[in-house]
């Protein structure tokens, strides 16, 4: 299944956790230092960095770029380091996360209340994911290094769709 951004609830309705999807378009990047900077933005009533509705945040700290490649190796972070902020950028539109790994019970009521989607990367495959990703364009927190939010230009980056929204989840079922 190929999906392009943005990734709408109508364009998640009918997939089942355990599809392989190929995602083309923009994702934006972001680990636990970034949530936790964009949710003290919420709290201060600022506006995120990028637009949350319909986006795509995969869970990346990649490393540095070598000679004539736009990213560096972009492996999958372990998504529970995300899960104290998740749940609140799902209400506020995201449509979906990448990620690897389990998530608690509050992002899975998240997903399931919101329509929205937990996809996950092969860890280990960083090199290979890198060789998706087209164009990638600093937004927000340079200060962060490789955890600073980066717009990404991708074309059929691959990944499994964990748990979806009706709550069903691959590593339970």
């Amino acid at each position: 299944m190929k999906l392009t951004t943005p990734i709408t609830k109508e364009k998640l309705a009918g997939l089942k956790a355990g599809d392989a999807i190929e995602i083309t378009g923009t994702i934006y990047t972001a680990r636990d230092a970034a949530h936790k900077r964009m949710n003290e933005m919420l709290d201060c009533g600022e506006e995120l960095p990028f637009d949350i509705k319909d986006a795509v945040i995969y869970y990346v700290g990649p490393t540095p770029a070598a000679p004539n490649h736009v990213f560096g190796s972009a492996g999958p972070t372990t998504s529970m380091r995300m899960d104290a902020y998740a749940p609140r950028l799902y209400d506020l539109g995201l449509s979906v996360s990448i990620g690897k790994g389990y998530r608690t019970q509050a992002v899975v009521d998240a997903i399931k209340r919101n329509h929205a989607a937990y996809m996950v990367a092969i860890g280990g495959a960083g090199a290979l994911l890198s060789q998706c990703i087209k164009k990638a364009e600093l937004v927000a927190f340079e200060e962060l290094g490789p955890e600073a939010v980066y717009r990404l230009e991708v074309v059929d980056f691959p990944v499994t769709l964990a748990i979806d929204g009706e709550g069903h989840n691959l590593y339970e079922e």
